[in-house]
Parts: C-alpha cells; sequence; structure tokens
C-alpha cells in the first residue's frame, strides 16, 4: 500500500515538473494577483461597490440575464480575442528570434488602412484586402527586420517610430474614405459588401451575430501552424537557434541576417491579418483623426508572455485579455473608469516578468522534495 502511495506521488510530482504545468499555475498566479491588485484599485476609488465592480468585469456578457443575449455578446468578445491573438502570435513569433516586435502596433495598423483602402477605395474582394493586410504588415515588419540585421539599429526604437509614421499615413491614405459629418470611415457593408469577411454560418451560433467571421476559426488555425513551424520545421529550429545565440547560429551555417528579417516579415504579417479580421468584419470604423495607435497591438504583449510564449496557450491567453477588457465597459462610468481593465491587463503583464522566477524556484522546491523522498525511500529499503 504504501509503495503504492509513493508511486502515486511520485507520478504526481513528474507531473507537476513537467515545463507546460508549471507555465500554467504561474499564469494562473499571474491571473489571481493581478485580479486582487486590480480589487483593490476599486477599493480604493469606491470601496462601497468594488466587489461587484470586480464580478462584472469576470462575467463580462454572462451580466445579461438571457441566455441569447450572452451568446451575441459572446460572440463580440471573440471578434475581438481574433485580431488580439493575431498580435499576439506576431510579437510571440518575433520574440523566439531574440526580438521585441514592440512595433508590432503599427503593423496591426498598417493592415489597417491595407485593408480598409482595398475595401472601400478600390472595391476589392475580401480575399484581395486580407492579402493586402498582410503584405502591408509584413513590409513594416520587414523595414524593422533590415535595420536590425544590416544597421544594428534596436527594434524597439524603429518599432516605436514606424507605429506614428504608419498611424498617420494611414489617416492620410483614409481620408478620402471617410464619412461626411465624421470622422469615420464610411462602413463596409455600405460600400462594398463583397470586401466582408464571410461568416459560413458561424453567426447563427451566436445569436446571428453578423459581426462573427471567419476570423475566429482562422486566428485559431494560424496558432496552430505557429506552433507546428516553430517545433516540428527546419526553419523553425533555425528562428529558435538565432534568438538563443546570434553569433553561434552564424557560426554554424545559419543565415542569422535573413532569418532576423524574415521573422519579422511573418510577425507584421500576422499583425497586419489581425487587423483585418476585425475590419472587415465590419464591427468598427477606423477614425482618421485619432492621434493614438489602438491599443491592441500593445495588448498582443500581455496575451504572449500570459500564454508561457507557446501558441496554443497564447489563445486562451488572448480571450482572457480581452475577455477583461470587454467586462470593464460594463461598469459603473459614474463611478469607475472602464480603464481598470486595462490597468489590470497592466498589472498580469508586470508580473509575467515573474514567471521565469517562480518556475525556477518551483523546480528547485520540487527537486528537493524528489531528493528527499528518495534518501527517505532507501533508509527504508536498508
Amino acid at each position: 500500500m504504501n509503495s503504492e502511495n509513493a508511486k502515486g506521488k511520485t507520478t504526481f510530482r513528474d507531473f507537476l515538473e513537467k515545463d507546460a504545468i508549471q507555465s500554467v499555475i504561474a499564469a494562473l498566479l499571474c491571473i489571481i494577483l493581478g485580479l486582487f491588485i486590480g480589487y483593490i484599485a476599486l477599493l480604493i476609488i469606491n470601496p462601497s461597490g468594488a466587489t461587484e465592480a470586480i464580478v462584472t468585469i469576470l462575467k463580462n456578457y454572462f451580466t445579461y440575464p438571457s441566455s441569447s443575449a450572452a451568446m451575441k455578446y459572446l460572440g463580440n468578445t471573440l471578434v475581438k480575442a481574433a485580431p488580439l491573438l493575431m498580435c499576439a502570435l506576431s510579437i510571440q513569433f518575433c520574440y523566439q528570434t531574440g526580438l521585441f516586435n514592440i512595433g508590432a502596433a503599427g503593423q496591426y495598423v498598417a493592415g489597417a488602412g491595407a485593408a480598409l483602402y482595398c475595401a472601400l477605395s478600390l472595391r476589392l474582394n475580401w480575399s484581395i484586402c486580407l492579402l493586402a493586410a498582410l503584405l502591408a504588415g509584413g513590409i513594416f515588419g520587414t523595414v524593422v527586420g533590415i535595420l536590425k540585421a544590416y544597421l544594428n539599429v534596436n527594434e524597439v526604437i524603429s518599432g516605436i517610430m514606424l507605429n506614428w509614421i504608419g498611424l498617420y499615413t494611414v489617416n492620410m491614405l483614409l481620408m478620402g474614405v471617410k464619412e461626411t459629418a465624421s470622422p469615420y470611415t464610411v462602413t463596409v457593408s455600405s460600400v462594398n459588401p463583397g470586401a466582408l469577411l464571410p461568416s459560413l454560418g458561424l453567426g447563427s451560433l451566436f445569436t446571428n451575430n453578423k459581426y462573427v467571421t471567419i476570423a475566429i476559426p482562422l486566428s485559431i488555425l494560424f496558432a496552430i501552424l505557429i506552433k507546428i513551424l516553430l517545433s516540428k520545421t527546419v526553419f523553425g529550429y533555425e528562428i529558435k537557434a538565432t534568438g538563443i545565440a546570434r553569433e553561434a547560429a552564424r557560426y554554424s551555417g545559419m543565415k542569422e541576417k535573413r532569418n532576423v528579417i524574415l521573422s519579422l516579415f511573418i510577425g507584421g504579417a500576422l499583425a497586419g491579418v489581425g487587423a483585418a479580421f476585425l475590419f472587415l468584419s465590419g464591427y468598427e470604423q477606423w477614425s482618421v483623426t485619432q492621434s493614438s495607435v489602438p491599443g491592441m497591438g500593445f495588448n498582443g504583449i500581455a496575451a504572449t508572455f500570459l500564454g508561457g510564449l507557446d501558441p496554443i496557450g497564447t489563445v486562451f491567453a488572448s480571450y482572457f485579455i480581452q475577455h477583461i477588457t470587454s467586462g470593464g465597459s460594463y461598469l459603473d462610468k459614474n463611478i469607475y473608469p472602464s480603464q481598470i481593465s486595462d490597468f489590470i491587463s497592466a498589472i498580469i503583464i508586470y508580473l509575467c516578468g515573474f514567471v521565469l522566477f517562480f518556475k525556477l524556484h518551483f523546480g528547485g522546491f520540487l527537486k528537493k522534495r524528489r531528493e528527499k523522498a528518495a534518501a527517505a525511500e532507501g533508509g527504508e529499503n536498508k
């Protein structure tokens, strides 16, 4: 009986020692601590409604009493989670090459501009608009990659500069397709319905939500493909080897400059497609007077690190980040700012920096427990 218990304990310890399990535990701790700190902030603002407010953020669409309404707004959350996932994958893919693609926000903007210009001005089909967004985001990423590979310009600096270049370029580009009485571009559905992403019946699953399109399953498919590319292909191995030790990769015959440029092209393309997923669904219109870069690219940082830098983990992390972001919109604006959910996301990003610290010490704790159990078992055998 004792041997069976010991065997069971060993099996569970082996389970806990798996890197993926430790990443999940670390992510859950980040979420719990982030929500706790957010709750403290709510208490400081107004203690009487803090508990209800944090519950509202977590409930999101479940605040609606009817299941049909809840499903419809679940669809809205998924519509915005899809581009967030693409931005997270963009940052994550480049991170494998040792690059911090903060320029994903600008690549997202470039994709939005290309998709909307092709849809509203050129009246092209959705597939061409999607391809244009991919290329526009990829080109922005390539510029950062070339500067990094050949001139050793820090990708963070060049990426931030391109964020603003992209924003004001897109604002000027789309000035000719804005509504007369507002700063927003005309709706895609009224000008060129053929540019809207097809639903293929997915909308009927969410109370006929017209914004639910193939973008949602396609974003998940992209995550699976990135996972396969990084873990099962030679190119993926070279990408990760370049990120770990660029000089060693070069001396072993790998083309590290090509890998840097390609990874940033792919990263930019992913962010650009993410923008097309949102704007070609008809869910949002672009404001040609906005003076700040959309937060989608920056929120992708939270999703990718919360997901443990794993494409599959990032799928769930992206949904969670968008879930609490959407939940913040249901707060009483007279008492709490809706940005409190962004504050919680920022805290989670900060805490994600301690994931490696947690895994290191948790792994050491498990190792000591294993050695102690082995020593005790050895003493019993004697």
